[in-house]
């Protein structure tokens, strides 16, 4: 980790503890203690691929105080799949201040709830680091598909180069690799055409690719947890690039089309899904700690550029915290205070999620700061895929709407209103600071 940050204190669990020496100032004066977060999605909003949006180095300026440190408990959530402590150098180096690793919640994060699978041999979809990053939240005994292609080399034939060498120099493989017992998509892969077959291979095997299915309908699936759903990202180019999500849709395609069933998720991590705004909850009422914050966070403001994603996960999370909120008025929700074994005084276990798909459930026992949020308020920008004045469902030419969400997020269109549309962040920042009543202080 650079040395311009002070090293950060694990506890058991693998989480930041909250007597780290990172300091973002402090807020003494109980009167001056905001009561909200602010969380900001990164392309499109903060920057475009590697460069610093204008408006965003403006609005980071209207949050610090005059030592230069946030006012206001922030994280970063991101879809990309980074190493944290890369991209809190880069925010950090962007707007000229201080973010903790943990600040920064990438599409993959939190997996680390995900404690049930962290003990099975684990192959790792992605790009770089993807082991480094497996291994970050909690995965300890992981594979690539380099280790799976090197293990079977005669699954791989979609490659004409790679099949003409193993003519010529014949390959031994090794039918003693262990079975593979989860799948965990971090992000698109480069080369998709021989991840998708040797990720259907290990689909129709139970992970031992080593013989034939008898009867390719009636194999049980093995887990697959699958971070980051979005159809498309915005950067540099003129137009959105394909993102994980693309890639979900062609693995999906291939196992129905070969199984006749669908392609089961254990978990879907990331935005839009509520598991990721619930650990940005968690995020930010531990940086409000971190900052002498006392007051329990009401507010959620998350910045957003992609309808479909950004704005559609915020409102299904503030759905998911009134319907909470109900189901403790009614008498249905279990008591806050179970443990599951790990007690700790600033942590409660999760309760069980209200009305979720299975893939988007968030798993019971595990120790999240308390939820405390009563609205999570979408904040629309103009300066990434959306472009204002443009039509967020349109149809084609059958006449009905085009849906680019994922199969198990249900189309619903009216979430991808958000509660306030802004140009860009600075201007949102200007909006929220006046809401709040912060602009003088």
């Amino acid at each position: 980790m650079c040395d311009r940050f002070s090293p950060m204190h694990l506890s058991s669990d693998g989480y930041s503890s909250d007597n780290s020496d990172f300091s973002m100032g402090e807020l003494e004066n109980a009167s001056n203690q905001p009561d909200f977060g602010l969380l900001f999605d990164v392309d499109g909003v903060l920057a475009r691929g590697s460069t610093p949006l204008d408006p965003a180095k403006k609005a980071m300026e209207k949050l610090k105080d005059a030592n230069g440190h946030l006012k206001v408990p922030c994280a970063f959530v991101t879809n990309a799949c980074n190493r944290s402590h890369d991209k809190a150098r880069q925010i950090g180096n962007w707007f000229d201040m201080e973010v903790s690793p943990d600040q920064v919640i990438h599409a993959p994060t939190p997996a680390k709830l995900l404690r049930d699978l962290h003990d099975k041999h684990t192959l790792v979809i992605g790009q770089e680091h993807r082991r480094d990053i497996a291994e970050d939240l909690g995965f300890e005994n992981t594979c690539i598909l380099e280790d799976v292609r090197e293990a079977y080399p005669l699954l791989d034939y979609v490659d004409h180069e790679y099949r003409s060498k193993l003519a010529r120099e014949g390959s031994t493989g090794n039918p003693n690799f262990p079975r593979v017992e989860a799948v965990l998509l971090i992000g698109e892969p480069t080369h998709w055409e021989g991840n998708l077959q040797l990720l259907l291979d290990l689909l129709l095997t139970q992970g031992k690719p080593t013989d034939a299915p008898s009867d390719v309908h009636q194999v049980p699936q093995i887990p697959v947890i699958a971070c980051n759903m979005d159809l498309v990202f915005m950067a540099e180019a003129c137009m959105p690039r394909f993102g994980h999500g693309a890639f979900l849709v062609c693995l999906e395609a291939l196992y129905k089309k070969v199984t006749g069933k669908e392609l089961h998720y254990t978990s879907l991590v990331g935005k839009p899904c509520e598991i990721t705004y619930r650990f940005a909850e968690h995020t930010i009422t531990k940086m409000a700690r971190r900052m002498g914050i006392n007051k329990p966070i009401k507010r959620l403001y998350f910045f957003g550029d992609n309808p479909h994603v950004d704005i559609v996960g915020a409102n299904l999370y503030d759905r998911y915290i009134k319907q909470n909120a109900l189901n403790a008025q009614n008498g249905n929700a279990v008591d806050s205070t179970e443990s599951s074994g790990n007690s700790s005084d600033d942590t409660t276990s999760s309760p069980p999620s209200p009305s979720l798909p299975i893939s988007r459930v968030i798993p019971t026992g595990v120790e999240l700061n308390d939820q405390t949020v009563e609205h999570c308020l979408s904040m629309l920008v103009g300066t990434g895929v959306y472009k204002h004045g443009t039509e967020v469902n349109k149809k084609g030419p059958d006449g009905k709407v085009v849906y680019h969400g994922h199969r198990d997020i249900a189309h619903e269109p009216h979430l991808t209103n958000p509660h306030k549309y802004v140009h860009d962040v600075d201007q949102g920042i200007e909006y929220i600071l006046e809401r709040e009543s912060m602009l003088a202080h």
